[in-house]
């Protein structure tokens, strides 16, 4: 946790520049906040320094990231409390998980209106909770004398990471540095396409980590422009895709990809989906082809990779796209990837398992075993499968019952609860495209904040906790 707190500190360090360049008033709060932080972060260290025992085991791997995600989160709310920006701890505790957890949901009317240091520091707890401040931690645990396999483990989505090299601190820093090369990239072309250097890095910084926050209040909405609009399109995209693919691509092995079933499914659904998103599009607007299928192209995109930005308000072109844009909310990204969500390889192993069953009952002794790119999965992977849909399906109901019972609308808790679950950001009704979770009860805001919490750290690392067994002794 002190580790954390430590590189927590440091990143709010990074957003002074861009307070004291744009003279935006918040330079005292950003100063205070990241002292307080770095302070405590070496106080928890010092305190534990002489801790015999550095073996990590899984157990612990779970609780340092529950947990490391929860402090991380208490301690990211201080710039927006000091500065004022956000002067209601819930609400500021709401829009820093929601970044953190890379969900996108904000409760701030005017996001214009926000200093500009502030408003980077919003944007870097997206980049930071994209890949994982505990994966960053990974590259740096074993300078200390601490192994880190857990807690990437517990880190990681449930498809297992190929590890791209023998330590897996080496692993880590090498998903880092095309973490950051690909960030880097996409600001050098929005400035290309003429937005400055803050709103580019800015938006790089949320893009890659399949976040959604933006620097305007209408989102990419703002910038009428194809290209602009192509390169979110295509980094989005990316940042869906798993990063080991990427790292493939990058080393030239074409092999991989084209072997990869869930890269293959993930492609073709976008497509797909895309193609009736856009003649939809074309049959109720007035929109050109080329324009319906950018709009159709660039929302399903947002929606599947749980980024959750906007070109347009999609709740108003068709009652059938509203709907079909919802159902997206359950499908999720690449394992590997920053996106949330149910992920695409689940949906498979389920879709496959569901189909052999079939046949099973037909062949009942016969041993037929679901195949992903051509290789048997495990029994117990199916079973953790079909136990985590039935449990999201089941979280996702209860959260929906509990916020309607907080006299919120049936549309709203169900947009809200989905969004939140799948860390996507705009959902439907009260919280669509062009809203925000400003008017969501105060014990709304803290239930969505838990669902946000669950779902980016894929339910069973959260609910584990919860259980009587954990804490049993061996």
């Amino acid at each position: 946790m002190g580790i954390l707190l430590l590189l927590n500190g440091c990143f709010m360090l990074l957003c002074l520049p861009f307070s004291i360049y744009y003279e935006g008033g918040d330079l005292e709060a950003i100063s205070y906040s990241a002292g307080i932080t770095i302070v405590v972060g070496l106080l928890l260290r010092i305190l534990t320094k002489n801790r015999k025992n550095k073996e990590l085991k899984k157990r612990d791997g779970y609780i340092i990231v529950t947990f490391g995600w929860i402090v991380l989160s208490l301690f990211g709310t201080l710039p927006f409390i000091l500065s004022g920006t956000i002067p209601n701890f819930t609400n500021a505790f709401f829009e820093t998980m929601s970044g953190f957890t890379t969900t996108g949901a904000s409760i701030l009317n005017d996001i214009e209106a926000v200093p500009k240091g502030i408003l980077f520091w919003r944007s870097l707890t997206q980049w930071i909770g994209g890949m994982g401040i505990i994966v960053l931690a990974v590259a740096i645990l074993p300078l200390l004398g601490i192994g880190g396999m857990q807690l990437f483990v517990a880190e990681a989505a449930f498809w297992q990471f190929h590890k791209l090299q023998p330590r897996i601190s080496e692993t880590a820093k090498r998903l880092w540095y095309i973490y950051l090369g690909l960030t880097l990239a996409q600001t050098g072309l929005l400035m290309l396409g003429g937005i400055d250097f803050y709103d580019s890095l800015n938006h790089a910084l949320t893009t890659m980590a399949t976040g959604g926050f933006s620097t305007k209040n209408s989102s990419i909405a703002y910038y009428d422009s194809p290209y602009i609009q192509y390169v979110f399109i295509f980094f989005m995209f990316l940042a869906g895709t798993s990063f080991t693919l990427i790292y493939f691509a990058l080393k030239r092995n074409v092999k991989k990809i084209t072997a990869n079933e869930e890269f293959k499914v993930y492609a073709a659904f976008i497509g797909i989906i895309t193609v009736v998103a856009s003649i939809t599009i074309i049959v109720v607007t007035e929109q050109g082809v080329e324009a319906s299928f950018r709009q159709g192209l660039f929302q399903v995109v947002s929606l599947v990779t749980t980024t959750g930005f906007v070109s347009a308000d999609y709740t108003a072109w068709a009652p059938f796209l509203t709907v079909l844009f919802f159902m997206l909310l359950f499908v999720g990204g690449s394992a590997g990837s920053t996106a949330g969500g149910v992920k695409i390889i689940r949906h498979v192993v389920l879709f496959k398992n569901s189909f052999l069953e079939l046949k099973r009952q037909l062949h009942p002794a016969a041993v037929i075993p679901v195949r992903i790119s051509g290789k048997a999965v495990e029994r117990k992977i199916v079973f953790n499968v079909l136990a985590f849909i039935m449990i999201y399906i089941l979280i996702f109901i209860v959260g929906t019952i509990l916020l309607s019972a907080m006299n919120v609308d049936f549309d709203t808790a169900f947009g809200a609860v989905a969004t939140s679950l799948a860390n996507v950001g705009p959902g439907i009704g009260k919280v669509g495209p062009l809203n925000n979770f400003h008017d969501m009860p105060m014990m709304g805001k803290w239930l969505l904040s838990l669902l946000m919490l669950l779902g980016r750290l894929e339910l069973f690392t959260v609910l584990m906790l919860l259980s009587p067994h954990f804490w049993k002794k061996n």
